[in-house]
């Protein structure tokens, strides 16, 4: 894996533990911080993904306009979709 795909893995991995431990919290969960951190975790595995296939993408915090660039390597994941847009 290249260093900086293990970077935003890495990064990726520390927003889910945080998801995790809000939603486990049982004075005061805060729900708002968990979905942040799960909106951060799937954006920076997202542009892991991007960094390994050496495909260049802007600063944004979209992950439908990630998952686009994504679609030509990894067509299947057209299935996530309906699960990054926001409500």
């Amino acid at each position: 894996m290249k260093p900086l795909v293990a970077e935003w893995v890495q990064k990726a991995e520390g927003d889910f533990a945080t998801a995790q431990r809000e939603l486990r919290a049982r004075r005061a969960p805060n729900y708002d911080a968990a979905c942040f951190h799960a909106q951060q975790c799937a954006e920076k595995y997202l542009k892991a993904r991007l960094q390994e296939e050496a495909i260049a993408f802007s600063r944004t915090h979209n992950l439908p306009s990630l998952l686009d660039l994504l679609l030509p390597v990894e067509p299947l994941w057209e299935s996530l979709r309906p699960h990054l847009r926001t409500h």
